[in-house]
């Protein structure tokens, strides 16, 4: 019996010896902080990667979230209420905004503050997008309806069916990963950018000449920076203007990750 359990033994640990040979290791999750989380976001994500950590910033003050941030290997910015006008000097157009966070206003000029200047990849929707560009200086639209002759219907009360076309710029990042030279998407705003933000390019339009999506205009050795005025975790899971970016953000993420292990 003692022989038996001796090659039992033996056995056991040149069966783990050899899943260890043929098996790597698993990857380290890739952890996102998520300005404000829902499911929506989350679950877009973890299309593409299972192996995904997220941390919601949103319940905690302003320098607990920094604090989280630095453990993060991206920033995820999310849809919600509109940004408060007087940070992009137009306070008397209060009365044109829906609701306003002025927390997590704050929150997030913080967040984007530090993800650029620490290269962190950073990825937004729809008010990610806008608050993003009004952290760099640019301006806003405060009710595109009031304020700009469009045809094209960026918001309605049925929102699960407001889609309309967008067109990318060509030699763009977002025109080299997407494949494509336009699509439809699926949309809710009633804000948009008036000034581009500094630093900015616009890599998408709508057909009344709106931006719908912003990245680096001279990238350099600036860390990834994609946003955008549609929901791509509303579409389908191979949709050309939603995969493509959750994959390259994800890709970024964890290769920001690699380089803060070295």
């Amino acid at each position: 019996m003692c022989i038996l359990n001796y090659r039992l033994s033996v056995f056991a640990v040149l069966l783990i010896i050899l899943q260890s040979c043929c098996y790597p290791p698993e990857k380290e999750a890739v952890v996102i902080a998520i300005s404000k989380e829902s499911p929506n976001y989350t679950g877009w994500l973890s299309r593409f990667e299972e192996n995904v950590e997220y941390k919601n910033l949103y319940p905690l003050g302003v320098d607990s979230a920094i604090k989280v941030l630095q453990n993060c290997n991206g920033l995820l910015l999310t849809g919600g209420e509109d940004v408060f006008p007087a940070y992009y000097g137009q306070i008397g157009d209060t009365v044109s905004c829906g609701t306003i966070d002025y927390y997590r206003d704050s929150l997030e000029f913080a967040l984007i503050s530090y993800a650029i200047k620490n290269k962190m990849p950073i990825i937004g929707v729809c008010r990610g997008e806008q608050i993003l560009n009004v952290a760099l200086g640019g301006s806003l639209y405060v009710d595109i309806p009031g304020e700009f002759d469009s045809y094209v219907i960026h918001r309605q009360d049925d929102w699960r069916n407001c889609y309309h076309d967008v067109f990318l710029v060509d030699s763009t990042l977002l025109e080299a990963i997407s494949s494509v030279e336009f699509g439809k998407v699926t949309s809710n705003h009633h804000q948009g950018i008036k000034k581009l933000g500094n630093g900015l390019r616009v890599s998408a339009y709508s057909a009344d000449s709106l931006p719908e999506a912003v990245e680096w205009e001279n990238r350099g050795d600036k860390s990834f920076l994609m946003a955008v005025q549609w929901h791509p975790e509303r579409m389908d899971t191979l949709h050309l203007l939603s995969a493509p970016m959750a994959r390259e953000f994800l890709d970024e993420a964890r290769l920001f990750q690699e380089s803060k292990e070295k």
